[in-house]
């Protein structure tokens, strides 16, 4: 696991979110929702608790199947400021990965927790739940990571690769069977272009069929 330079920028920022300085309202609401999510079942999602600290919000990511990330495991930190939830809170990924929408020192690109986030009808769940997404389905358009987000554009199968490599290296969880590539056969289809081609478009075929279903569910929050 690596922690990133941002992540520190993030304990300063919540050094100045307490209980003092944050509306007695919204922390009793923000313990309500962890204390919920403890009991909700988050596919591939775990809440990590700290009673020390309720605003340490932290979670571990379990890498999507038939992804560059499965088998991974990924560690995420919910930063929470003083001005919450006028504005949004930050998401860092505390453990090294490779992924357009990340940069290389964690932070999080995603709409919810950007232009689309609404002070009025916030979720931790939700934000866990499209970052979890994210994993499935990168929007390379909106890049924070060039490279991962150039590698994706111009050759999937090399993305998916070198994310995977990295997943083996930084995320792979002892004892987890790691797919290399997002898929079994992609170490094959590399040793044959035109069958790399044809992985490629399967593996993005099944990141469509998974980002349908993922859509599904975050619909219905």
């Amino acid at each position: 696991m690596v922690v990133p330079s941002i992540a520190l920028e993030c304990d300063m920022q919540r050094s100045g979110a307490t209980n003092e300085n944050i509306s007695p309202k919204v922390f009793n609401l923000l313990l309500r929702h962890l204390g919920g999510l403890q009991k909700e079942k988050l596919e591939g999602v775990h809440l990590l608790n700290n009673d020390e600290d309720p605003l340490d919000i932290q979670a571990l990511i379990v890498g999507p199947t038939q992804t560059p990330y499965e088998g991974g495991t990924y560690r995420v930190k919910i930063c929470i400021g003083a001005d919450f939830p006028m504005q949004p809170p930050k998401a860092i990924v505390l453990t090294r990965i490779f992924h357009p929408n990340i940069s290389p020192t964690g932070e999080v690109c995603v709409n919810t927790l950007k232009r689309d986030w609404d002070p009025q009808a916030w979720s931790i769940s939700h934000i866990l739940q499209v970052i979890r997404c994210l994993l499935i389905v990168p929007f390379p358009e909106s890049a924070l990571n060039e490279e991962a987000g150039r590698l994706f554009m111009e050759s999937y199968a090399d993305y998916a690769a070198h994310a995977a490599m990295i997943n083996r290296v930084h995320a792979a969880t002892a004892g987890t069977p790691i797919a290399l590539g997002g898929d079994p056969s992609s170490a094959a289809a590399a040793r044959n272009p035109a069958a790399a081609a044809e992985e490629a478009e399967a593996a993005k075929a099944r990141a469509q069929k998974q980002a349908q279903k993922a859509k599904k569910s975050l619909r219905r929050l």
